[in-house]
Order: structure tokens, then C-alpha cells, then sequence
């Protein structure tokens, strides 16, 4: 079974490779969204397993859509992509989110993401190997 995944990027080529890359690896994109608002939004109308989630986006940012969706979701499993090297206020014990992955994701890690998920099924949303 699939792991059912939101992706929230401004940057739509990136956004549109990566959809592509997790429906390669035979799971679920639930949406593509532009903006933290629009994340908010499709997290809470499809309840996805895994949020991709860009830092620096318009109407509300990464970090404040994470915050919101954690607010409300205590279990949601948000990973930050960022094309930044070091930023203090993504690191997960001040986000929320369970990691920080650098732009671009490779392949081979994305699998590793989504096949852990779905090993893990849909009562845990926790990703351990995306927490190290």
C-alpha cells in the first residue's frame, strides 16, 4: 500500500519533478500546493501521510503553515525541503517538522522515506530514518 503525500513548493518545476518522483516510487500524490495556505488547507481536506513542505513560500510561509497543521494535527509527519544549508529555525526540535532534506532530494532517499511510511502503516506517521 502507498503512502499518501502532500507536496507544498513554490518553485512548480521542482514541485512537479518531485510528484513525479513519488508516483515513480508507487505512491500517492494527494496534491500539489504553492503556498503554506494552500498547504493548510489540502492537509486538512486529504489528511496525507507525509507533507514535503518548502520553507520560503507566499501566503504564509513553510514554517508557520507547519506550525498551524502540527496545532491541529499533533501526529502529522512534515519534512522540510529547503535549498538553504543552515537554517535555525527549520531544525526540528524549533519547527516541529521531523527532519530537514536538502534540494534537491534525491531518488534513493525519497524511496527510503516513503517505503519506511508505508512499512510503518497508517496508524504510526512517525519516520524514524527521516529524523537522523
Amino acid at each position: 500500500m502507498g503512502v499518501r503525500v502532500l507536496i507544498a513548493d513554490d518553485e512548480r518545476d521542482f514541485a512537479l519533478m518531485l510528484a513525479e518522483m513519488v508516483r515513480a516510487a508507487r505512491h500517492e500524490v494527494v496534491d500539489v500546493v504553492h503556498s503554506g495556505l494552500d498547504a493548510i488547507r489540502s492537509y486538512r481536506r486529504h489528511k496525507p501521510q507525509i507533507v514535503f513542505m518548502d520553507f520560503a513560500m507566499a501566503k504564509l510561509n513553510g514554517l508557520t503553515a507547519c506550525r498551524n497543521i502540527l496545532s491541529d494535527d499533533p501526529t502529522g509527519c512534515i519534512l522540510f525541503l529547503s535549498g538553504l544549508s543552515e537554517h535555525r529555525d527549520l531544525a526540528p526540535q524549533s519547527s516541529g517538522a521531523l527532519a530537514v532534506l536538502q534540494k534537491p532530494i534525491g531518488f534513493t532517499m525519497l524511496v527510503q522515506i516513503l517505503n519506511e511510511a508505508a512499512s510503518q502503516g497508517s496508524g504510526s506517521q512517525t519516520v524514524t530514518a527521516c529524523a537522523s
